[in-house]
């Protein structure tokens, strides 16, 4: 198992849009900062995320969670950032992450919920293999940032059963300033189109677990307004588009983390601007789905990354 993983490490890494060519089977970082290790700094059930996926947040069960180091984003207000772009977390075996997969199945999962996997692509599917074939049954949730290739997508075809997908941004300045990527709008748009094409529309079971299909969240920014409806706009051309419906996810629980003050973001949205993202969204249509309340910007929805589960 061992010699067969081995060949599928990237000499070249293509994995993300980046393509910055990191040698990473031979130790190389890459833009996301991994190299030849899986890294993972969290695996625990989660209750806060949408309600079909996490279910009722007092429940003994929840969304099974892991948490992969690294980013190919370098968002300024990242939450998660001391996983994201800095050093804590656990060097594991792809044996270990199908051992994980199969340790929150069996302590209640909904779902396996993959948190920005992107970087460890062929780890992940190749752990994915190893715990279906010792009976990992859940739904896989693939929770991205939205930057991905198409290519890697298509890869997860027969992997992943939901997307769980982020649309940041639609202004590419933007995105270069406070995500160092500025060709995130187009790349996001390509990405979410086959993420639709692929997936399909919306299906849960009895008891309202969301099975397969698409979610896309919208973390509105302070002073980003006129952006936050622009990305809706192109979220209502993609389901016309593309005919698939998806269930659109509005969040307002931003908080100032990581250097997010440098860059003008200092303060939490307002109810006046989160009311106006709320209003384009009712305006186009975009409401079978979720609007977060304001009362979720508190910091305590963030998990410790004290390598639960790991």
């Amino acid at each position: 198992m061992k010699e067969v993983f081995a060949m599928l490490l990237p000499h070249h890494c293509t994995l993300c849009p980046r393509a910055c060519g990191a040698d990473r089977a031979a130790g190389q970082r890459g833009f996301c900062g991994a190299d030849d290790t899986l890294r993972v700094a969290r695996a625990a059930l989660h209750h806060w995320e949408e309600p079909c996926l996490s279910g009722d947040p007092d429940a003994a069960t929840g969304s099974g969670t892991v948490f992969f180091c690294g980013c190919t984003l370098r968002c300024c207000y990242c939450q998660n950032f001391p996983i994201s772009q800095g050093s804590v977390g656990k060097e594991i075996t792809p044996e270990r992450l199908a051992g994980i997969f199969l340790d929150l199945q069996n302590g209640g999962a909904k779902n396996l919920n993959l948190v920005t996997a992107s970087q460890y692509l062929p780890w992940v599917t190749a752990a994915l293999d190893i715990a279906r074939a010792q009976g990992l049954a859940l739904p896989v949730v693939y929770n991205t940032g939205g930057y991905e290739t198409v290519e890697a997508v298509k890869a997860l075809a027969g992997y992943v059963d939901i997307w769980l997908a982020d649309y940041k941004y639609a202004d590419s300045a933007l995105a270069a300033e406070l995500s160092a990527a500025r060709d995130y709008p187009a790349v996001a748009d390509a990405a979410l189109r086959q993420m639709l094409v692929q997936t399909g529309v919306p299906v849960y079971d009895a008891d309202g677990y969301l099975h397969k299909g698409v979610i896309v969240r919208h973390l509105a920014l302070p002073g980003h307004v006129e952006d936050s409806k622009a990305v809706l706009r192109r979220l209502a051309a993609l389901r016309e588009e593309t005919g698939v419906a998806f269930v659109p996810s509005l969040m307002s629980q931003f908080t100032p983390f990581y250097k997010a003050a440098e860059h003008g973001l200092g303060r939490r949205i307002t109810t006046y601007e989160y009311r106006q993202v709320i209003d384009e969204a009712v305006r186009l249509g975009l409401t079978d789905g979720y609007m977060q309340e304001k009362s979720s910007a508190r910091e305590e929805y963030t998990p410790p990354f004290d390598l639960e589960g790991v």
